[in-house]
């Protein structure tokens, strides 16, 4: 079975999980401490803040979608703003420009 293989890789600790400075010492020491590892991450991208004004009923709008989603103004925008710059990019040059 897949998972029992998996389980034998890792290594033979005690069922206390191992710190992230528990690992670094390890591996200051030498030792290997790539079965601590997964090889699977996840891109955190740095974030700007940036300030946008909006019109009363815009904001009102976003408010309003945002609580039928039940989820943040800012994920609201988030959300369309990535589309409208997804849509964007697979126009072909022709129709950009008729757009714009």
């Amino acid at each position: 079975m897949r998972t029992a293989s998996l389980r034998s890789t890792m290594p033979k600790t005690s069922k206390t999980r191992v710190s992230a400075d528990e690992i670094a010492e390890k591996a200051s020491r030498g030792e290997d401490v790539s079965a601590y590892f997964t090889n699977t991450f996840t891109v955190v991208r740095p974030v700007r803040r940036v300030n946008v004004d909006l019109t009363p009923g815009m904001l009102r709008q976003l408010d309003e979608r945002a609580a039928r989603l039940n989820v943040s103004r800012q994920a609201i925008i988030k959300t369309l703003l990535s589309r409208a710059l997804d849509e964007g990019q697979t126009r072909s040059p022709r129709q950009a420009r008729k757009a714009g």
